[in-house]
């Protein structure tokens, strides 16, 4: 709320997020028009129903992405295939299925915009007391093997 929508095609990472009013904005050509998205430059991910947005943006192409089971037929409908996962990644554009899976998204941005230990970090800091260690493996075991071998190399 604090930029406009044209601002994205300015930022080196855009997530797209969840709605109730997701297939009445996938609807807004007028709307869509206004964001301009660069896979080449940014790094660009969506969350559940924002998968439909990124297919109707024409982001996805033939590549299978993640989405919530409310949006997955809508998402199906063009001919996308909606995998049965978490999370999936294809060069700069990610997408993760489920409410929680935006945690995956998270990790994957930082992870591929700074390092693997930066990610791991950064969701240790947010993960449940008494439960940090699980959840900080769950988030890159989701993401680890859509990221670009410097990064991965990183862990170590």
């Amino acid at each position: 709320a604090e930029k406009p929508l044209e601002f994205a095609s300015e930022a080196d990472a855009v997530i797209i997020g969840s709605g109730m009013k997701t297939r009445e904005i996938a609807r807004d050509t007028a709307l869509l028009s206004r964001i301009q998205l660069d896979p080449v430059r940014q790094m660009i991910g969506a969350q559940c129903s924002g998968t439909l947005l990124l297919s109707k943006l024409g982001h996805l192409g033939d590549s299978p992405a993640c989405t919530d089971l409310t949006t997955k037929p809508w998402v199906v409908e063009p001919g996308v295939k909606v995998l049965d996962q978490p999370f999936s990644a294809n060069g700069n554009i990610a997408t993760a299925g489920g409410c929680l899976s935006s945690q995956y998204l998270a990790a994957w941005v930082i992870a591929r915009g700074a390092t693997h230990k930066d990610a791991e970090a950064a969701i240790h800091y947010v993960a449940p007391v008494g439960q940090k260690d699980e959840y900080v493996e769950r988030a890159m075991a989701s993401v680890r093997a859509y990221l670009p071998e410097e990064a991965a190399t990183t862990a170590a």
